[in-house]
């Protein structure tokens, strides 16, 4: 049986008629560049996320370069991020002249948010605070930002500007700490939501908010693949500061608010009409995907639960109907490198799609070498590259396909 990692025509088999109606309708107007669709797209995705104002552009990468340029990050400052993610959350930084410093996930693959308040304390209160320390082994934990802080010793407070967190794989990261990390060290926040339209996170006051709507800016992926993608590249910047909407849509249409007036010098970053029908069709389902998602995570979760093989699994429960994960991808981590590559094999021979998010931490990138970043320095990210393994996860997954997958992963452990 050969089940995809993902598969979008299982999908577009549904929704066919309303996608051509709505490719149709687009060109039939005559309109194809930031007309009526896109407009209303933008205050759709606003509504549902749960902020005042977004602005569609060509890709959640482009998303990302215009939010830092946005906040007037350049050369000289700093931007704290994880290096356990996709390419475009470090690379924005560095196209802008910044300079990113990694600090290591945790359990949950997102950024280890202790490592982000031992660093800043340090860096901008002249004292590493370990009692911000909320989960995990604290003397390894200092140990990790030590060595971090030796890379970055001369560094200015005032020149580190911001931190990127990322809701990897849909997980949502804790939104009120995020928050506050804002307001005790000066810092902004620019969310990186490509993978997590529609978690959620429950606040100390009941409050639910969703990840995406606390950022100074924060970014959505349209991606094909993404939970709410399009048949191409597509973005969107999300904010509630009117002024940074306002650069932001000008940074878009290269810096001009008035047409061939231009303000700034900008990037030709829009999202088109087709892509924005598409997206609202496809936003509708949206809700249904993300339960069908989590039945499925919950599936494997049962199955994989039984495993030896696998040292850990996304089994995150949504307490209180509250989507504290929306299985963007469903990752797991097996004992080692060794096993990762015997599933692979046994995969390949059973034509079962699969993927390794990501196989080398950017901070063993060959192009942030210059960052004096040695193998050993976040042991946490380095350890996941060697043995997470993503298992196929798409909303029209078949009960009988998660069960041959899980079947497939069992022949390994009795080999």
């Amino acid at each position: 049986m050969e089940i995809p990692l993902f598969d979008l025509k299982r999908q577009y088999m549904r929704l066919r008629s309303e996608i051509l109606e709505v490719v149709d309708r687009v060109i039939s107007s005559g309109r194809v560049i930031l007309g009526n669709e896109v407009n209303e797209l933008e205050k759709e995705i606003a509504s549902y996320v749960g902020v005042k104002h977004a602005i569609g552009v060509s890709s959640g990468t482009d998303a990302l370069v215009i939010s830092i340029k946005a906040l007037g990050i350049g050369p000289g400052d700093f931007v704290i991020t994880t290096p356990y993610t996709f390419f475009a959350t470090a690379s924005c930084v560095v196209r802008n002249g910044a300079t990113p410093i990694f600090l290591d996930v945790d359990e949950t693959y997102n950024l280890d948010l202790d490592q982000v308040e031992l660093f800043l304390s340090k860096v901008k209160e002249g004292k590493m605070d370990e009692t911000v320390v909320q989960n995990g082994d604290v003397e390894r934990k200092v140990k990790t930002v030590n060595k971090l802080l030796n890379l970055y010793k001369d560094i200015k407070p005032e020149r580190v500007k911001a931190v990127i967190p990322v809701h990897l794989f849909g997980r949502t990261m804790n939104l009120e700490r995020l928050e506050r990390i804002r307001e005790r060290y000066d810092v902004k926040i620019v969310e990186d939501a490509a993978q997590s339209i529609g978690s959620e996170w429950r606040y100390d006051d009941s409050v639910v908010k969703k990840s995406g709507s606390v950022g100074d800016l924060s970014i959505l992926s349209f991606f094909p693949t993404k939970n709410l993608g399009t048949y191409g590249d597509g973005g969107m910047i999300l904010t509630n500061d009117e002024e940074l909407a306002k650069i932001c849509r000008k940074l878009r249409v290269h810096g001009a608010e008035k047409k061939y007036f231009h303000d700034i010098v900008g990037y030709n970053a829009r999202l088109d009409e087709i892509h924005a029908g598409i997206l609202r069709v496809k936003l509708k389902y949206l809700d249904e995907w993300i339960e069908k998602r989590y039945q499925i995570a919950q599936m494997y979760s049962k199955e994989l639960s039984k495993n030896s093989l696998l040292e850990s699994i996304p089994n995150v429960d949504w307490q209180d109907g509250v989507r504290y994960h929306v299985y963007h991808q469903y990752v797991v981590k097996l004992e080692n490198a060794h096993i990762r590559e015997k599933v692979i094999e046994e995969f390949k021979r059973k034509g079962i799609g699969f993927s390794i998010y990501y196989p080398l931490p950017l901070h063993l990138q060959k192009c942030f070498k210059n960052l004096g970043y040695e193998e050993g320095f976040l042991p946490v990210s380095e350890e996941l590259s060697r043995t997470t393994l993503a298992l196929p996860m798409f909303p029209e997954l078949r009960e009988d396909e998660v069960g041959e997958v899980v079947k497939t992963i069992e022949v390994v452990r009795w080999q």
